[in-house]
This record gives C-alpha cells, sequence and structure tokens, in this order.
C-alpha cells in the first residue's frame, strides 16, 4: 500500500502493530489524496478547521502542531525551525483504505477495482534503500542541556511550575534519505501503536509513538498520557522485570504521572458533561519495544453538541508534553529550548465522518524536509524538583535509541 501510495503528494498512514488499545476498528487506515484540504496558524485556525469540517462531514487526516499553544494561550514561537509543517493542515482524502485483520475496505468515488488492482501490482514489501552515512548533531551539549535543567528545576523551588517537559533537538543539514525506507526500518526496530507515516509535499513524518493523544467514540473521550519510562533488557527477563518493577513502584515517577493526570483530568473537565470525567486506569505499565512506559488512562463523556474541534483546542497541547501549570510551562519551554517543536509534540491522526476521532502524540519520530534535506528528531523528559540532571539526560537518549540505530544502519 505504501509503495503505491507515495506516488501521491499527501498521505496519512496509521499503524496499530496489533497493539488492540481500546480496540481499534482497523489495522491500519490511510487517507491518500487530496480532494480539498485546509491550513492554518496558529491564531485563528481551530475555527478555519471548524468552518471546513461542517462544509462536509467525510473523513479528513491531517495535524496539529504544538505551537497551536499560542492560540489557546496567547504564547508566541521564536526559536529556529529547520522542518516547517504549518501549524495546521487537515485534508479530506481521496481514497481511505482500511485494514483489518482478514480484509481491505476501500472508501472511494474513483474505481475502487482499479484502485485494488494497482496496490496489488506494487511490491509487497518495502525496498530498503541505502543511503550515505548521515551524521547527527546535537542542538545544545550535554553541558548545556544539565545547566538548564538546574535552572528550570530554580523555577520549580520558586513555585513557578511543578513539572516540565523539557526537549532537545537532533538533527542533520545534509540528509539525504527515503522515508519510506527510513519508516521500515523504524517499524521493524520499534513497532508502537500510534506509528504513522505522514507525507505532506515534500514533509514528513516518520513516527513510532506508543501515546495517543485523545480519542473520541460516540460521546466518550479517553487520553492516554504516557509519564514514566524504564530501558528494557530483552537480552535478559530478569533484569527486563526488575526494570519493570524498579518503573511501577518510583514515587518519583508515579508522582509525575500523578500530576499528568491532574491535569489532563482538569482539561477533559472543561468540555465533558459534569461529573464524567473519572481515572479508568492509574498507573498501568506496558511494555514496549525498546522501553517499559507507565501511562494512565483518564475518560469522560461530552454532550452531542459539542464539536470535536472545540475538544482538541479545550485539551491542546497534550499534558504529557507540557507540565503544569500549563500556560506558565509553556512560556518556559519557550524560553529554555533551542527549537521550535512545530510537528514534534504535537498530533497526527483522523477524523470520522461521524465526528468520532483518534490523534497520537508525535515523539519517537523523525521530521524530514526533503527540500532542504534537513532532519530532525527530539526527546524530552518531564522535570521535577527531584530530578537529576544526568538521569534526564539519559532517558532522552534512551527514548531515541531506535532512531540512532537506523542511522547507525546507514
Amino acid at each position: 500500500m505504501l509503495n503505491w501510495a507515495n506516488r501521491f503528494s499527501i498521505f496519512c498512514f496509521l499503524d496499530n502493530h496489533q497493539y488492540g488499545f481500546e480496540k481499534p476498528s482497523f489495522e491500519c487506515l490511510f487517507g491518500i489524496g487530496s480532494r480539498r484540504n485546509v491550513t492554518a496558524a496558529a491564531g485563528n485556525a481551530f475555527e478555519t478547521l471548524k468552518q471546513f469540517s461542517n462544509a462536509n462531514k467525510n473523513w479528513f487526516f491531517g495535524h496539529f502542531g504544538y505551537d497551536l499553544k499560542n492560540e489557546t494561550e496567547q504564547l508566541k514561537s521564536e526559536n529556529f525551525d529547520g522542518i516547517g509543517f504549518p501549524d495546521l493542515h487537515f485534508f479530506e482524502p481521496e481514497i481511505v483504505l482500511q485494514l483489518t485483520v482478514d480484509k481491505l475496505i476501500i472508501h472511494s468515488d474513483g474505481d475502487v477495482q482499479k484502485i485494488f488492482s494497482e496496490i496489488n501490482s506494487c511490491p509487497a514489501h518495502i525496498i530498503e534503500k541505502e543511503t550515505s552515512a548521515i551524521e547527527i548533531k546535537s542542538r545544545i551539549d550535554k553541558k548545556q542541556y544539565t545547566d538548564t535543567v538546574e535552572k528550570l528545576r530554580a523555577h520549580i523551588l520558586k513555585g513557578d511550575c511543578y513539572e516540565i517537559n523539557f526537549c532537545q533537538e537532533f538533527f542533520s543539514e545534509n540528509a539525504d534519505i527515503d522515508p519510506l525506507s527510513l519508516y521500515s526500518k523504524l517499524s521493524s526496530l520499534s513497532p508502537n501503536p500510534f506509528s504513522a507515516l505522514y507525507k505532506l509535499n515534500e514533509k514528513y513524518c516518520i513516527c513510532a509513538s506508543p501515546e495517543r493523544y485523545l480519542k473520541k467514540s460516540g460521546s466518550k473521550i479517553i487520553s492516554q498520557p504516557i509519564k514514566g519510562t524504564s530501558k528494557r533488557d530483552i537480552s535478559d527477563a530478569r533484569n527486563d522485570n526488575a526494570s519493570r518493577q524498579h518503573l511501577l513502584q518510583s514515587e518519583k515517577e508515579k508522582s509525575e504521572n500523578t500530576m499528568v493526570v491532574d491535569l489532563v483530568r482538569n482539561d477533559l473537565s472543561r468540555v465533558c458533561m459534569k461529573g464524567t470525567v473519572k481515572v479508568k486506569e492509574l498507573f498501568g505499565v506496558y511494555s514496549f519495544p525498546q522501553v517499559h512506559q507507565m501511562i494512565s488512562t483518564i475518560e469522560g463523556e461530552v454532550d452531542d453538541a459539542v464539536h470535536w474541534t472545540d475538544i482538541i483546542k479545550s485539551t491542546f497541547p497534550m499534558g504529557s508534553m507540557t507540565g503544569a501549570p500549563k500556560k506558565r510551562v509553556m512560556e518556559l519551554i519557550e524560553k529554555y529550548e533551542q527549537t521550535k517543536r512545530g510537528l514534534f509534540s504535537g498530533a497526527v491522526g483522523y477524523v470520522m465522518p461521524n465526528g468520532d476521532f483518534d490523534f497520537n502524540v508525535i515523539i519517537r519520530s523523525i521530521l524530514y524536509n526533503a527540500e532542504t534535506s534537513y532532519i530532525s528528531y527530539q526527546a524530552g523528559s518531564a522535570l521535577t524538583f527531584n530530578s537529576k540532571a544526568e538521569e534526564e539526560y539519559q532517558e532522552c537518549l534512551v527514548k531515541v535509541d531506535a532512531i540512532k540505530n537506523i542511522f547507525k544502519h546507514h
């Protein structure tokens, strides 16, 4: 399917890699080609999207960039941006492919049999192309990182905030890559439930995210923030289990998770019916290829009259990628991070014709601008007053381990 779809300038491929979180209705979902689309910058983006959505109830695929914070909280973004994704982009696809365990459903006004034949005539596997070695650089060095952590701990001590997600960028300015091949390698090394390959003309998001931002199914909405990470040891079951138990029992990780759960509950309560917001699961530990993660699930119910774009606007950006209190930490993030987040720590996903939706959190992802040959991936961790700079630095490296391994293979 990917080989066939790559002829289009816009597509969004979503793959849950058979994790089955919250019983997805598909294994893969694919929006291909753009019948019409909307692009908007922070300022009036959500209203623009609402009007676009209301004009035609259909499938939509697309993204919310992190810097829509400038609309939800009257902030600004002035850091360097090497990729250039717009703040918001959604498209109504020409073709939707829904792949379940035993069938392929094709939604299209075109010749469905012709589409099926064309897909079948393409190679079944992505041909992994060899590319030249890529030199990955850090936007900030280790000393700058640890110094910044200490400055942020001072803000926490002063009472400016309780928890802050601080990120750093790894990048290359002359990367000649094949995005399909890179996605194939990343999926092999790190299959995750909210993986995506998103192509918007010359810009790509190659994503191996384990985290759901927000899902709407009927009147129910759920959010599943991740806060808490420990490294896996696949080669030693005893060590691997010890790492999992350490995460499960860590007061520091549970404290961080609790803060984000409270923030998400507060966000959901702004849009959900009174008394419906509750924590379905607290401190669930789930295992992924490189890491164990602590995930909590918060749910609530929305009135039918609430537009789906208002649900996003009330809860965006997601608490797991900001901290608490949200507005103040986003000001500090802008001050101390060196790179504009853009699509990183935003969300990509789909909206169904009935207004149900599902969006991930863009983490563990490679962003690529084929026009400028710029490649970027970011990683962060949640800082509290008890955070140790060295441990937080190592956590960032663990999170990008799978991505680093891909580039080693070039």
